[in-house]
This record gives C-alpha cells, structure tokens and sequence, in this order.
C-alpha cells in the first residue's frame, strides 16, 4: 500500500503540490485526472521519490520512504516523452531492470518476450531505439516497465504517441496486467473519457490540490464540487447560473421547474451544471428549460459536432452525434433537460445530481 499523508510540495513561492492525503492499494487502479499543469506530473515525482515533499510523508507498506534514494525503491515510471537506452537494443532496454536485479538468462528471455509480445515488438528486438517510430520507442519503455515487477507502477500519459487501436487495447490491458502482479498502478490522463476506461479509482487535480479520490464512477456520477464536474467533463461541464424563486429555477427570462428531490432547497442563487452531451437542440418532451442562443463556432469530426453557443452571457456547448450544419452567427434555441441537472450551491458544492446510467 502506498499513503500519501498531508503531502506538499513548494517550490520558492509557489505551491505545486498542497496538503494531499490518499491511500492507494496493492493491486489497484489510480487514475490522477486534470488539465496540464494540475500537478499530476509533480505529485508522481514525489511518490517516486525523484522529488521530496516540503511536508508530510509517503508510507510504503507502512515504512515512510521519504527522503529514501529512488534508486532503492522498486518503482517503474513511464513518461509521455519515452526515455530508452540509445546503444542498447529493444531487447536490452526491456531486459535493462531485469539485469541488475539479477534475474537469471531464462527467466529474462521468457519476460522479455511476453513483454515484446504484448507490446507488438517482437518484430524489433534486434533493432535499436534510432531506427524506431516514436509509437515503438513508447511501447519498450512499457514493456521494461512491466519486466520489473515493481511495487509501484507510475505511468504519466503514457499513450498519448500511440495510434488509436493500440492506445485502447493497451487502455484495457494495462490495468488487468499490473493488477496480476499486486503493484500499486498510478496513471495520469488529461482525458475523462480514459479515466472511465480505465476504471479504479480517479483522483481529480486541480492547481495542485486533489478535489475528489474515490472509485472513478462514483466521481464521474457524484461530483463533490463544481470544480470536480468540470475536470470529469470533456469538453468541460455547461454552467448556467439560475435563481431559485418558488418552484423554478429562473435565468434571465427562461424557466424551468425546479427538480422534486430538491423543492425544499432555500430560495436563492445556485448554478446548474449540463454535460454537454445532455444540451439538446430540439425540445424535448421532459420537463427543460428553453434558451435562445447565437452560435459562436462549430467543430465537426465526422461523427460527431461540438456546437459552441452563447446566451446573455452564459458559453455553452453542445455535442451532438453526427454532423449537424450551422453557421456561425446563427440564431438556435437549446434545451437543458431538468432530467440532466447537477444542481451546485452558492459555495459551488453539489446538491443534487442525475440518476440516469453512470456514462449516459
């Protein structure tokens, strides 16, 4: 078990890492998740030791590993800049840890190969890192960090340089095969949609300070906070502010009844959070509120259209399925669905939230 325990870390004036508690288990999935620079990257230098915290301390099976040379612990790490040994082969550089813990020829062929295997490098053994693709160079940097046997497996967006159908069969065969070997399994992603993949737990990270760490579903479903929703979205949660008066929700002059689950809330100011794919540009037949909006831009990739839309104020976007023709400057009305809701408070903390299928 690897416990991180009122973790921080500054660097001059600036506070990278602030006051991170989490304990992460043998044999576990752990996803951190936030935007570049939310301190992913540093809060993994720290439990590799490669970093030590200004204050509190990391616990390795119980034993605080704090100022403990890395070199001494039995930790992999792969970045999304690969790192190979440039003279040795594809073989050498994924046998390389094997080597110096004293694993015995046999055993080194019999990994080396299932590792290559895994990684489609069999081909490219005998080669050098120079005469690789970037995605292959990627892929014996995984590979050598699956030979290792390592207690704590770092992995910090380590598929961002493969091709699409390599990235989604590693997505589900990586967690499966470092949780055979009871590592604590740590990922760092930009993208939601590959922390639900990977499922375990997820850790969303913003400016340095976790907002949330419990199993990944339950943060995708129930954000704590609005800042947490708006991590777990891509692209990021719509946002309307509304005022609670009687039974309605009211921005500006759309309405919208209030939800029953939470008719009793104070009259007042709260913000309501849509997922984008839950914006709507035909009225549904539910309950909803209508907003008349100007669209801004669209992005269109075939299967699907990102809709950007403004409305007195707000910025919003809609993702539709398919490819959905407007111009900008364009006058639309759009639908949020009261079935859809999360409802935040005036601090921003969550209220109420859907209860529809937890990737609906």
């Amino acid at each position: 078990m690897l416990e991180l325990k009122n973790i921080s870390k500054k660097v001059g004036n600036t506070m990278h890492i602030s006051d991170v508690s989490m304990s992460l288990e043998k044999g576990s999935v752990n996803v951190l998740l936030g935007p570049t620079l939310s301190g992913k990257t540093s809060l993994m230098r720290l439990m590799a030791g490669l970093d030590r915290p200004t204050s509190g301390s990391i616990l390795m099976n119980g034993s605080n590993v704090v100022g403990m040379p890395v070199q001494k612990r039995n930790v992999a790490m792969v970045y999304q800049q690969f790192i190979n040994y440039p003279a040795m082969t594809v073989y050498e550089n994924i046998a390389s840890p094997m080597r110096v813990a004293g694993v015995d020829q046999a055993t080194i062929d019999r990994r080396v190969h299932e590792a290559a295997g895994l990684m489609k490098l069999t081909p490219y053994l005998d080669r050098t890192p120079a005469n690789l693709s970037g995605g292959q160079q990627q892929r014996t940097a995984l590979a050598r960090a699956l030979v290792k046997n390592a207690e704590l497996v770092l992995l910090d967006e380590p598929l961002a340089n493969l091709d699409y159908k390599l990235r989604e069969e590693l997505r589900v065969e990586l967690p499966k095969i470092f949780a055979e070997t009871g590592a604590v399994f740590v990922y760092a992603t930009t993208e939601p949609q590959e922390a639900l993949l990977l499922g375990g737990k997820t850790a969303t990270l913003c400016e340095g300070r976790v907002t949330q760490f419990d199993r990944t579903i339950d943060v995708y479903n129930r954000p704590s906070n609005l800042l947490t929703a708006q991590t777990f979205s891509d692209p990021p949660m719509n946002v309307l502010p509304v005022t609670k008066v009687g039974s309605e929700f009211v921005f500006e002059t759309s309405r919208v009844d209030v939800p029953t689950n939470v008719l009793g809330l104070a009259d007042g100011n709260y913000k309501i959070g849509v997922r984008p794919h839950h914006m709507l540009l035909a009225e549904p037949q539910g309950h909803s509120m209508k907003l008349d909006c100007v669209v801004s831009t669209t992005e269109i990739t075939g299967s699907e259209s990102f809709i950007h839309l403004h409305s007195r104020g707000a910025h919003m976007v809609a993702l539709m399925h398919g490819v959905h023709r407007v111009e900008i400057g364009d006058a639309i009305p759009a639908y949020l669905e009261q079935k859809s809701f999360f409802i935040f408070d005036h601090h921003e903390n969550l209220v109420s939230a859907p209860t529809f299928d937890s990737q609906n």
